[in-house]
């Protein structure tokens, strides 16, 4: 099959996603206030249906931390699980339609700034969210993103309370498996076959389960409240008896379409944000479309809100672990569903031996390649209209939350545009002719209501016995403000013996 014509580099790379996204699915499960097993079923359908029908090369979906509160209040809203899948099941819908409605253009509105502002925001979040699990602090459940957490304390807490905690088990774990990704990602390393088929933290994986059997009879042993913790089944069969189903009965209730369409616009805004920014990791440059990956959305979260699931969003930290770890087509985010799946039936006891310091040393890693010192520079150097709005979307995520940190930076950059508006108006001339004074406004091609301060400004303080040229010849518009700006001071100028001279300035023009 096509899809899986690059299996060498899709398959370790899945290997990789699957070991981060099941911790994920919990975290995500457990901060939404839904059964765990919602998490991990999400986990599946977003890597197994929406990746099928998705044409992103490497973006990877699954339950979203974005997502968490929304659900949280959305189940104590509506009152129950099963009804909150029928908001699910229509927020599908709903994103189905927009898939047909091509509303994806949305994400062409998003500057480059604010999207890697985002990408560095959830990296640094990472990092900060990880150093307590690398520690042996694991009162925080994986997948959370807020700055106030999970147990209300907010993340300067929660790092001030690791180091009053510290498990020595733990830490040497994570110190070790660090060490191992960082070997792993060396060139000389990276030269060698073994890299490419075996990937790194893979290989911490399995130290990491071997040292927490190693310190089992020592100070050291790590107890079962520090590792990965998925639920048990009693075989194939009892994985039916974990699916939910909505509550159609409850289609009568308002509140669930209320619900359907706020989870359908978040999830679908943060799915179009993960896709732009996915796009610009991808070494290939390739431009995944929109729309496609809207109605493969929609197909997910109704098959998700059938099954008993948590609605699913493309989500940037595993796509990006997806990216880093070598994938080259959907391929692997399709195996890393069926990898989860296949986990939870056949070797959950085995993933239960996972220290979370181990997978907190791969998402260290994870976080640190999405807020690269040298991308700080980069923005910095393209100027502060480029680095401010950068900034804020950064700070705003580490102090908020993801979505509230990417409506800051579109403040800003929204703010920084009108402002580069108010100033590019026209362009102002002033000289000296046969001894007395001359300026020249040349009006730009589009000039709006915004402008009208600064053309007000300029005619406040030009010189008294100036002769003003207005000059329209290359002006498409102008608001019907800035002229009567121009006739009220035309009416007053004479008294300050100014001489004004309109230059293709035909007021019927722009009527």
């Amino acid at each position: 099959m096509t899809i899986f014509k690059s299996i060498k580099d899709d398959l370790p790379a899945s290997i990789v996603v699957f070991l981060v996204a099941v911790p994920l699915c919990l975290g995500i499960a457990l901060a939404s206030g839904a059964p765990l097993f919602s998490g991990l079923l999400s986990g599946i359908i977003g890597g197994i249906v929406v990746g099928y029908f998705s044409g992103s090369a490497l973006g990877v979906s699954g339950p979203a931390a974005g997502l968490a509160v929304i659900v949280l209040n959305s189940i104590a809203t509506l009152g129950s699980f099963s009804t909150f899948l029928m908001s699910v099941v229509l927020a599908g819908i709903i994103q189905l339609g927009l898939g047909f409605m091509k509303a994806g253009v949305i994400a062409y509105f998003f500057p480059s700034s604010v999207i890697f502002g985002m990408l560095s925001g959830i990296g640094i979040i990472i990092i900060l969210k990880q150093i307590p699990h690398a520690f042996g602090y694991d009162k925080e459940p994986e997948g959370t993103e807020e700055f106030i957490q999970y147990s209300q304390e907010t993340l300067f807490e929660s790092l001030a309370h690791t180091f009053q905690s510290i498990h020595i088990g733990a830490f040497i774990v994570a110190a070790i498996c660090l060490f191992i990704l960082i070997l792993w990602d060396t060139k000389r390393l990276k030269s060698l076959a073994v890299s490419k088929y075996i990937p790194g933290p893979l290989v911490a994986v399995i130290a990491g389960i071997g040292l927490k059997l190693a310190f089992d009879s020592t100070t050291f042993k790590i107890d079962t409240s520090h590792l990965v913790n998925l639920p048990l089944l009693s075989g194939p069969l009892d994985l039916i008896n974990q699916l939910s189903f909505p509550d159609f009965s409850s289609l009568s209730n308002p509140n669930v379409y209320i619900a359907a369409i706020i989870l359908a616009l978040v999830a679908s805004i943060e799915t179009l944000l993960s896709l732009e920014a996915t796009d610009n990791q991808d070494p290939l440059k390739r431009i995944s479309p929109k729309n496609q990956e809207l109605k493969a959305q929609g197909i997910g979260n109704i098959v998700a809100g059938l099954l008993g699931a948590l609605p699913v969003t493309q989500v940037i930290v595993r796509s990006s672990a997806n990216q880093q770890s070598g994938a080259k087509t959907k391929a692997s985010a399709i195996i890393h569903g069926v990898l989860i799946l296949l986990s939870i039936v056949l070797i959950p006891q085995l993933l239960n031996l996972i220290p979370l310091s181990v997978l907190a040393a791969i998402l260290l890693v994870v976080g640190y390649k999405l807020a690269k010192p040298s991308l700080f520079k980069q923005m910095y150097a393209q100027g502060a209209k480029q680095f401010a709005p950068f900034m804020i979307t950064i700070l705003g995520i580490v102090f908020t939350d993801l979505l509230t940190g990417i409506a800051l930076g579109m403040i800003t950059s929204i703010a920084l545009v009108i402002t580069q508006h108010i100033q590019s108006g026209f362009v102002l001339k002033t000289s000296q002719v046969n001894g007395k004074n001359h300026t020249q406004m040349i009006l730009s091609e589009h000039v709006s209501f915004l402008n009208k301060s600064a053309i007000l400004n300029v005619f406040e303080n030009i010189p008294n016995q100036t002769s003003l040229d207005i000059d329209a010849q290359n002006t498409r518009f102008i608001h019907p403000d800035i002229l009567d700006a121009i006739r009220s001071f035309q009416n007053t100028s004479s008294s300050k013996q100014i001489t004004i001279n309109k230059i293709h300035l035909d007021e019927n023009k722009y009527k």
